[in-house]
């Protein structure tokens, strides 16, 4: 008798998953899959943030040199205008700042994609007066 009941239990001894368990590994590959697709979307968005910003602080860049060039004494108002870059329309914004030294003027450059939007890049500079 004793014999037949260890025959009977080995039967439910066989190796193998159960359904809650293929089911419990499923949910954690989900959700790491899950983990890894938001990793990489974020990646992507900080990248094109990144590209915007760059292209915004070069463009600042380029505007101040043409103005350095033009070794004109800058205004203190702002000046706006549109640039084209990569394809895309930017918004560049300039101004003089008076400093405590009438003889120098902080010059401040700004870009934005948008209009009236916030700048992604920013330089200021200093000018002497000639």
């Amino acid at each position: 008798m004793t014999k037949q009941l260890n025959n009977k239990h080995s039967l439910y001894n066989k190796s193998g998953m159960t359904l809650l368990e293929v089911m419990l590994a499923l949910v954690i590959l989900a959700t790491a899959g899950l983990a890894v697709m938001q990793a990489a979307s974020q990646s992507l968005n900080n990248q094109n943030y990144l590209q915007q910003k760059t292209f915004a602080t070069w463009i600042a860049s380029n505007r101040l040199a043409e103005l350095k060039l033009e070794e004109k004494w800058p205004g203190l108002a702002w000046v706006r205008e549109e640039v084209e870059f990569a394809g895309v329309k930017w918004y560049l914004r300039y101004e003089g700042v008076e400093t405590a030294n009438s003889r120098f003027r902080a010059l401040d450059v700004e870009v934005s994609d948008r209009k009236d939007g916030q700048a992604l890049g920013y330089i200021r500079t200093y000018v002497a007066k000639q």
